[in-house]
């Protein structure tokens, strides 16, 4: 977003006038994350989730490269040569558990990201593409980190994989050939290793794509804030650097300390112990189940238990399987109509008091309950409990959100930031409706969206 009292980039040296001139790389940073990007004064911390988002994506990169160097994806060693990587590879160990763990911090700071987005409302008119590249990013992740999980070739990882690739026959006529088609085969072996390998390597270049582009959004509208009230007035900014620069790294230092108490004192604490033992196709696990960022959704899946029949018959329109696999992707997708599921012109979550309440003691709750139940084994009551969780879910987001969004009752939005910052700055508060007839987004209303 272009701000008339952004500081310009001016280069100095002759050097950095040709650089200028033929390659405008510094101008582009300067704009990006410098004093040439101003940033509203009031973002908490929770908008350093974001930074510590991009930080997670590089660590998994450069670990992830190493690692590849010497991984085999074959099934006869691939066993052996992960623990050959922990053993004979020069900071082979903690190479692997800076990725293990990586993998974990990521979404841990992803979900953080997407809570707060819920939260402050910033999938609303204009940032609703930051948001659905946002998304995207996800839905990337997903894949990837599951992907990486089969890798090692251990027993969880054999069947996961198994499990996983098995809803895709849940389709109807073309589900089996294209079960078989991404493993290469009837059942995980080499050619499945392969492909997930070459994916998984793939994948992440494919993330920071998209994250390139999730930036490039951002910077069109500029970044929302907690108050959700637009950027009026040179004092509503900060310049990114040095403020945000320091603000992030402070946080940056934060996230280091936890994520080197896992890697050098916990790495195996959030890991399976199953998936030390080499995958053996004869013997299943007791308990199957995902890494812990899929519980959520691996509960939807386990949640229907009964065939979708014609009443007062035996004929089966849906079978359970087909229902559980169609409910998991619908709850991811789901955030992809968000921008348009909630129709409340006021952004922030802290100016609505209903919908708070459905945040904080609904919605928080209820996916906490589905991660709960996702790792818990499949047997009661933790099906009936996920089943009730479920229901809520969906609820929440097209039932609920827009019920809320047309009878709440906002509270009073600020004239500004500064004055959200600072306090009353004389000039009268703007009623949320009063500011849509006026100056929709600069007070914090959300633009509406054409019928």
């Amino acid at each position: 977003m272009s701000f008339p009292w952004a500081q310009q980039y001016v280069p100095t040296s002759p050097f950095m006038r040709w650089m200028d001139e033929k390659l405008p790389l510094p101008r582009l940073i300067h704009g990006a994350v410098g004093p040439g990007f101003p940033v509203p004064r009031n973002l908490s911390y929770f908008w350093n989730f974001g930074v510590l988002a991009g930080v997670c994506l590089v660590i998994q990169i450069l670990t992830g490269v190493i690692l590849a160097m010497h991984f085999a994806p074959n099934a006869a060693i691939a066993f052996d040569s992960t623990e050959h990587i922990m053993r004979d590879v020069n900071w082979g160990w903690l190479l692997r558990y800076a990725h293990a763990n990586g993998a974990s911090a990521f979404f841990v700071v992803v979900y953080i990201h997407i809570f707060r987005g819920l939260f402050y409302g910033s999938y609303k008119a204009p940032r609703e593409m930051i948001w659905l590249l946002g998304v995207v990013i996800y839905l990337l992740m997903m894949a990837t980190g599951f992907m990486g999980y089969v890798l090692p070739w251990g027993q969880m990882s054999f069947w996961g994989a198994k499990v996983i690739t098995g809803l895709f026959s849940a389709i109807p006529i073309v589900g089996t050939p294209l079960q078989q088609w991404l493993l290469g085969g009837f059942a995980p072996d080499n050619a499945a290793l392969n492909r997930f390998f070459s994916l998984h390597f793939l994948l992440p270049f494919v993330i920071a794509g998209v994250v390139i582009l999730h930036i490039w959004a951002l910077h069109i509208p500029g970044s929302s804030n907690p108050t959700g009230v637009a950027v009026k007035q040179e004092s509503d900014t900060v310049p990114f650097h040095p403020y945000y620069t320091a603000k992030d790294g402070f946080g940056l230092g934060i996230f280091l300390l936890v994520y080197c108490a896992f890697v050098f004192f916990m790495p195996n604490a959030l890991g399976h112990p199953d998936n030390y033992i080499p995958a053996n196709p004869l013997s299943t696990p007791a308990h199957i189940v995902p890494e812990w960022y899929y519980w959520p959704f691996y509960a939807i899946l386990r949640a229907f238990t009964s065939d979708l029949v014609i009443p007062f018959t035996h004929i089966v329109l849906v079978p359970a399987k087909l229902l559980g696999v169609m409910a998991m992707f619908s709850a991811i997708l789901l955030m992809f109509f968000l921008p348009w599921l909630d129709t409340s012109p006021v952004r922030s979550g802290h100016y609505r008091p209903l919908f708070k309440k459905f945040f904080f003691f609904g919605l928080i709750p209820c996916v906490l309950v589905l991660g709960y139940c996702g790792g818990a084994p499949a047997a009661e009551p933790f099906v009936m409990i996920s089943q009730v969780a479920a229901i809520y879910y969906f609820a929440h987001f097209l039932i609920i959100l827009p019920l809320v969004s047309s009878f709440e009752r906002p509270d009073p939005l600020p004239f500004s930031i500064t004055e959200a910052v600072l306090g009353h700055d004389g000039r009268a508060r703007l009623a949320p409706m009063a500011a849509a007839a006026t100056t929709p987004d600069a007070a914090g209303i959300a633009p509406a969206h054409p019928a």
